[in-house]
Parts: C-alpha cells; structure tokens; sequence
C-alpha cells in the first residue's frame, strides 16, 4: 500500500510516454507515476527505487525523487510562497506547495515570511495539509524518555523563560536561557538531552550532555582554547562566570568541573592570573 506523504521503495513496473510506472507488483491501484523529469539515466524494469509519494495538483499519488522539507507527521518551519482566499501556501521543497487553510493557522500567515507547521492527513479531503497550531499535536501525558537520554528537538519559539522545543516528534520540552550557549533560531533541528522530567510532565532539556558525560566534551573544549592561545587562558575559578560564557560557551559549573579533570590528570596547571597547559 502507498504511503502518501512518506518515502516508498517500489519497483520500476513499466516505461511510458509520461514517466516510470512505480508500484508493488501485486496490487495496480498501487501504482503510482514517476514523471519523466526525474527519471534517473540509468534504470531497468524491475529495479527498486525509493521516493516521496504525494497528492499532485488533481489530487492524484505522485512520486518524486525530490526531498521534502517536512514528511507526514512532522515538523518544520516553512516559508509562505502565497496566500489565497482559503489558506496559505508553503514551501516545501516540492512542485506543489504544502496547504494551509485559515482554520489550521494560529495566527494569520503572511507571504515571506516562514512559521513552524505540522504535516498531517486531513481526514476529511484525504490531503495533506499543514498546520500552524502545533500543540494540538503534541501531548507529554505519558513521556517515555529517561534523564541523560539523546533526544532530537526541533526549536518551536523563544520566550523569557528559555527555548521552547518540540521533542522527537511528540513532546514539549524546554531549555533555560542561562543554560543555552548556541545561536538558535524557531526551525533549528539539533540533539539534544533530557535534564529532568518532572511529575507534572513537563521536560527541561538540555542542548549539551548532562551529568559525568558532559565533563569529558568540555574538558577537551578547555584543551583546545589553551593549544591555540600558547597554553595559557586567563580564567581560573574565581572568574566572572560571563568572562567564561564569552570565552568558552559553557556554564561556570561546567567549567569548574572540566578544570578539576583535567588538573586531576595532570595536564595542566592552575595559578591565580589563569590556566597554563603543562609542557607549555
């Protein structure tokens, strides 16, 4: 059976006029065309290729060996390329734009401009279609996810309290502002970690690793900015903990903890105007 809004891998059944024939080889009304435009060189009957299969502008299953910017029961942040009396219409890296009609935006989309949607069936048209009210789709009722586990986040939106993630698909998450040392932007997909999930549901995350294995990463981090400074970097525990957020990018607990390894193992030397990399 088709997968519309998924990637399928379907056998080449046949050649015509107006492309490739894809199918399962059992069932017709899973066939589905390819167009001549993206037709690989090189092909023979038989062969297996794998493709996005969505709804063309007659509404009919298409394939595509284009790659979309969002999948079917995803989310991304997408650019509306126009607007009309029904809805928005975004980009998403294919020849037909994603829909979105007005009831499924949270606030009225402007062309230009990109917002963070969800892809989803439409169980009423059977069509793909969009949506910029996303936490309709996100639910942390019941969260399966461990403290220290690697997560995949994209960025939702940034408030005062920190940034606002969407957790694998499926959850809410949150990362403190103090704790979040990157360039990050609504649409930014990333790893990240799982701080603390607390009785309440909600999930603080974090965009470093947390606990002992957060140490390690920073401590060579500490290294490098010594061998390309000549061995001496001007913070040492009593510096301003900005002074090393500017410099290093990382909190003053996590510094203070990737010193401590690194003089435990003898690499380098800590005095009162900095930190001197021994051998140097």
């Amino acid at each position: 059976m088709l997968q519309i809004g998924q990637y399928n891998t379907l056998k080449i059944l046949r050649n015509t006029k107006v492309g490739l024939f894809l199918g399962d080889g059992v069932e017709e009304q899973n066939d589905v065309l390819l167009p001549n435009k993206y037709v690989p060189r090189e092909y023979a009957i038989g062969d297996e290729l794998t493709v996005f299969v969505y709804l063309d502008h007659e509404e009919r299953p298409v394939a595509t060996t284009l790659k979309p910017y969002i999948k079917l029961n995803e989310f991304a942040h997408l650019k509306v390329n126009y607007i009309n009396k029904f809805g928005a219409f975004m980009n998403w890296g294919l020849e037909k734009d994603l829909f979105v009609p007005f009831k499924e935006q949270a606030r009225p989309m402007e062309e230009g401009k990109r917002y963070l949607v969800y892809c989803f069936m439409d169980e009423k048209t059977n069509r793909l279609v969009g949506s910029s009210k996303t936490q309709q789709f996100l639910s942390n009722e019941e969260v399966d996810l461990e403290n220290g586990e690697e997560v995949n986040v994209i960025v939702s939106h940034i408030t005062e309290a920190g940034i606002n993630v969407i957790i694998n698909e499926k959850y809410r998450g949150l990362a403190y502002k103090n704790e979040v040392f990157e360039d990050v932007k609504p649409g930014l997909k990333m790893k990240a970690y799982i701080k603390n999930v607390r009785p309440d549901g909600k999930i603080d995350v974090s965009l470093r690793k947390v606990g002992v294995e957060a140490i390690e990463p920073s401590a060579q981090q500490i290294l490098d900015e010594l061998k390309s400074n000549r061995g001496f970097l001007g913070l040492n525990d009593n510096s301003n903990p900005e002074d090393i957020r500017t410099v290093l990018k990382m909190s003053k607990k996590v510094f203070k903890k990737a010193v401590g390894n690194l003089y435990r193992q003898k690499l380098i030397e800590i005095k009162e105007d900095g930190i001197y990399l021994i051998g140097k």
